[in-house]
């Protein structure tokens, strides 16, 4: 099985929310759902939440592939994600953004050798009175990203990484 039964029990309570010829209304909860799980929406995974769901592959794969949210390619254990629209670029993003780019060795896209950390550029994240403004994993936002709380930050992520272990 691709998902646990915890996971499709998760899904399950999405989709009870919606009636049965609107199944396709708990597909971005479903794919967040998944990816909880796996950390990235295989072509697997896909057709997985296709089936259960009810929905053609092809329009589960449009969903996460048009949301930034969604994972289609392996990431780091820790996904930052940087806003780059304009009022976080002019209040600090794009120091933000170099920052951590010489910080973690890496550039957007790309995932570091061990596997830890990846760095992505964003849109808007509706915070724009906190820039600059971090994603972590697509849950925890941090505003106000100084390089100091930068470093904290980074170092934060690497201890929990390292208790992990």
């Amino acid at each position: 099985m691709v998902l646990s039964e915890q996971a499709l029990k998760k899904i399950d309570r999405e989709l009870a929310k919606f009636p049965a010829d609107q199944r396709q209304s708990a597909v971005m909860a479903a794919l967040a759902i998944a990816q909880d799980e796996t950390s990235w929406l295989s072509p697997e995974v896909l057709q997985f939440v296709a089936d259960y769901i009810g929905m053609p592959a092809v329009a589960v794969q449009e969903v996460a592939t048009f949301y930034n949210m969604y994972n289609t390619k392996p990431v780091g254990k820790h996904k930052i994600t940087v806003c780059t629209n304009l009022p976080c670029a002019l209040s600090g993003g794009e120091r933000a953004a170099h920052h951590l780019k010489q910080k973690l060795g890496l550039d957007y896209k790309e995932t570091s050798a061990d596997g830890q950390f990846t760095l992505m550029e964003g849109e808007c994240m509706g915070a724009c009175g906190d820039a600059p403004v971090l994603l972590v994993n697509n849950k925890r936002m941090c505003g106000f990203m100084s390089n100091d709380k930068i470093d904290a930050l980074v170092t934060e992520l690497s201890q929990t990484t390292e208790a992990g272990k």
